[in-house]
């Protein structure tokens, strides 16, 4: 599924990205496009690390002083189970 570059202003700054959730974007400009939490520089996947870790969610959400909200947590971990899903579903076809 192709997604639609979504385009705004933000700080007096332009800013784009690519949705992939509600709270989680890739966006080109920032961190290589790797996914992020929206208007933040903080990486998906250091979150799912933190939480592969034993960080429990609440705590997380303290760490980063409320700028990645607790539904922004759970939003990464749905859709880091449903990308693991489908690539599993992938290669089990092979």
């Amino acid at each position: 599924m192709k997604r639609k570059k979504v385009k705004e202003i933000v700080g007096g700054e332009p800013y784009e990205y690519f949705p992939l959730g509600k709270f989680i974007v890739s966006a080109p400009g920032v961190c290589g496009g790797r996914p992020t939490f929206k208007y933040t520089r903080i990486e998906v996947a250091g979150v799912l690390d933190l939480l592969g870790a034993g960080y429990p969610i609440n705590k997380v959400v303290k760490d980063y002083q409320g700028r990645v909200p607790r539904d922004a947590v759970l939003e990464a971990i749905d859709l880091a189970a449903k990308a693991f899903s489908k690539q599993m579903v992938h290669a089990s076809s092979r």
